[in-house]
């Protein structure tokens, strides 16, 4: 078993080191320059969109912008937030942020592209809308099979074992700060998880759009009372942030080059631009334009990893003790927000990582639904996958397989090597369909409306005939 875990490992670093960050840097810059830099031009644009049709589409029983960011959302916001970044920065310094920061402006476009991608080439599922890479590879690029590969490795890594990880999480967490039984916490989560993914998409929008607004703002309104009251130490905390990113001087070229991946590694982890997931959530909503779409994914972007994750990294950075106290992932966390604010730290932690975790298994649930729906659009298949994600998250409370962590990082390297080459490939029509959007908005046009007669050569799409 060790050495198949090194094995994994290897195959690990060499997919994320030599192949996967440079897709990453190299597609964020070109979709960045070829949409001229939309995640920075559009940025009121994605509040002005964010509530488009809520009202309408609720009383339809439509998925709304709204709901589609908050299912997204939901996958994006986990316990990454709140352990992973405290891991990264043990792991790779305070530098370690900028480089997450980076990651996120520049792979922000390549979220827009995979995101409005995704609207273009929705299908129609009863009332809302499923669609995703493995569709857009499907009717764009007339290549099933790597709809069907990436659909299987997204359904593996999410629908699975990222369900059982965020599961032990959970029962880690409550053990840690209650003494709950692993097992007592694993029924509970199972049970509660049944009860949302067999309610089918509605019931999943449903729970997301409650759960991610409050407990994000509550998580951000907390971090900055922290910020706030260690003002003063606020302007030195980014001063060590850009410092420690470009201290060539004292660092060896291995040492920068692992603090930049780390910092990118964990990028990539939470806010999953250019990885393919997202996509499967922005296809659900019901807009006017595709790009609408893409702009609501791109503000996720920037929610995760700018707002949330940012929050974590001051509070623990702020912390005196967090080179010294020998702690890391959510004791680390859960030590600094203590020093800050006192025992109540030990119930809310473990509150925002329940909620957290939970908001991100109905998430990741629903990218494996769409995907096994691509696969088959049997009942009897999807309710099989459903009992399988329950199982997955009792084994998770339970149980922790290192090589089954790694196995999933070296799918998630897969899938995301795989949707880039397929967002590479169509990303043209993207570029065409916020060419049209931007034509109509200069022409006086306050909610643009997409057919696919306005991009030439558009082919194999359902849902936007005239």
């Amino acid at each position: 078993m060790d050495k198949l875990n090194s094995f994994v490992l290897l195959i690990n670093d060499f997919i994320w080191t030599y192949i996967l960050v440079a897709m990453l840097i190299s597609l964020g810059i070109y979709f960045t320059f070829k949409t001229r830099f939309v995640q920075f031009r559009y940025f009121k644009e994605m509040f002005r969109i964010l509530g488009d049709g809520t009202k309408d589409d609720k009383n339809s029983g439509k998925i709304s912008s709204f709901q589609a960011f908050c299912i997204s959302t939901a996958s994006r916001v986990g316990t990454g937030n709140i352990a992973g970044i405290a891991l990264a920065v043990v792991a790779g310094g305070p530098g370690a942020i900028f480089w997450m920061w980076l990651i996120a402006l520049i792979g922000s476009a390549s979220s827009f592209v995979e995101s409005t991608l995704a609207q273009i080439y929705k299908v129609k599922d009863g009332s809302a809308f499923r669609g995703g890479p493995a569709y857009y590879m499907e009717k764009g690029l007339n290549k099933k099979w790597m709809g069907i590969t990436f659909s299987i490795l997204i359904t593996i890594c999410f629908g699975f074992i990222f369900n059982a990880v965020q599961a032990n999480t959970i029962a880690s967490s409550f053990e840690f700060a209650f003494g709950v039984d692993k097992t007592i916490m694993g029924v509970i989560v199972a049970v509660l998880t049944a009860s949302v993914i067999f309610g089918g998409v509605h019931r999943i929008a449903k729970v997301s759009e409650i759960i991610v607004p409050v407990l994000a703002g509550l998580y951000i309104l907390l971090s900055l009372f922290i910020m706030v009251t260690n003002l003063s130490l606020v302007p030195g905390t980014i001063g060590m942030i850009f410092e420690s990113a470009f201290d060539f001087s004292s660092m060896t070229m291995g040492a920068m080059g692992s603090m930049m991946l780390i910092g990118i590694k964990r990028g990539l982890f939470s806010n999953e631009a250019g990885m393919g997931s997202a996509p499967n959530a922005a296809a659900t909503a019901e807009v006017s334009h595709p790009v609408k779409q893409g702009l609501i994914q791109t503000l996720g972007v920037f929610t995760d990893t700018i707002v949330i994750c940012s929050c974590t990294a001051f509070v623990v950075l702020l912390y005196p003790e967090y080179q010294t106290s020998g702690l890391d992932g959510i004791q680390l966390t859960q030590a600094a927000f203590v020093s800050h604010i006192g025992p109540v730290a030990n119930i809310f932690i473990p509150v925002c990582i329940f909620l957290f975790a939970f908001s991100s298994i109905v998430g990741n649930y629903y990218y494996g639904q769409s995907n096994i729906e691509f696969i088959s659009e049997s009942k009897t298949t999807l309710n099989i996958f459903r009992a399988i994600v329950v199982g997955m998250v009792m084994f998770g409370a339970l149980t922790k397989v290192e090589i089954v962590w790694n196995l999933a990082d070296v799918f998630m390297g897969l899938m995301a090597i795989i949707n880039l080459i397929a967002i590479l490939l169509l990303g043209k029509y993207a570029f065409k369909a916020l060419e049209d959007y931007e034509k109509q908005k200069k022409s006086g046009i306050k909610d643009p409306v997409f057919y696919s007669s306005n991009i030439e050569g558009l082919e194999n799409i359902e849902c936007w005939k005239k």
